[in-house]
């Protein structure tokens, strides 16, 4: 039997607080970038996750309403769409040609996270995972070019599937309101204090600079 829309989402969330506390801060060097992902997301905000809370925290949760929402776009493309389920059907079988695919079969954490780190000023990586992949991507023919036709309709039927996929998450958003308190009591518990400690130990280092043990002069 198919889930309803409550349960799988009350389902995600559940995941997404047991892996909580396995979150630690990150300690490299943040992106320029910010992620398009959870950038702005109605979904965070019905959930709570303001901008205050650590990027990584947030994608965590992000990622997995996306799937919810993901998936139930699938499946109303499937049963009503059947030009764009055509092209996605071919798009399909042409990323499972690539011989390199590193971004699938990631947990929710990283998925649609960069591939790589910022490089450092004049240190530039010798080879990249992303670069590896858009090589192998090169190697795949492309899609046969659509008529002007076959495109119009194609366009109309991604509009389609952009206007379900609205609905979807407004429905999710209207869900997550209702799981908001264990969110934060989650946050409270499992974060705050991790943040808390950082903030310490940097108030610290400010106050004392240099190491009192160490001599000061010659």
């Amino acid at each position: 039997m198919e889930r309803s829309l409550e349960t799988q989402v009350s389902q995600a969330v559940d995941a997404w607080l047991r892996w909580l506390p396995r979150w630690e801060p990150a300690t490299h060097r943040g992106r320029v970038a910010p992620c398009r992902r959870c950038l702005g997301s109605p979904v965070l905000s019905a959930a709570g996750l303001g901008a205050d809370i650590p990027h990584g925290v947030q994608h965590g949760l992000s990622t997995r309403i996306k799937t919810i929402i993901d998936h139930g776009v699938a499946e109303y493309t499937a049963v009503n769409l059947p030009m764009l389920q055509a092209e996605l059907d071919q798009q399909a079988a042409r990323n499972r040609a690539r011989s390199y695919r590193p971004s699938e079969g990631l947990a929710p954490e990283f998925e649609g996270m960069p591939l790589d780190p910022e490089p450092l000023p004049g240190a530039p990586f010798l080879f990249t995972v992303a670069g590896m992949a858009e090589e192998a991507d090169a190697d795949v023919p492309a899609l046969p070019p659509l008529s002007a036709e076959a495109k119009a309709a194609l366009r109309q039927e991604v509009g389609l599937a952009d206007d379900y996929a609205n609905m979807i998450g407004r429905e999710v958003c209207s869900i997550l309101l209702h799981h908001r308190l264990r969110i934060q009591a989650a946050i409270a518990e499992y974060v705050e204090p991790q943040i808390a400690a950082m903030l310490d130990e940097l108030t610290r280092s400010l106050d004392a600079p240099f190491d009192p043990n160490e001599p000061t002069g010659p």
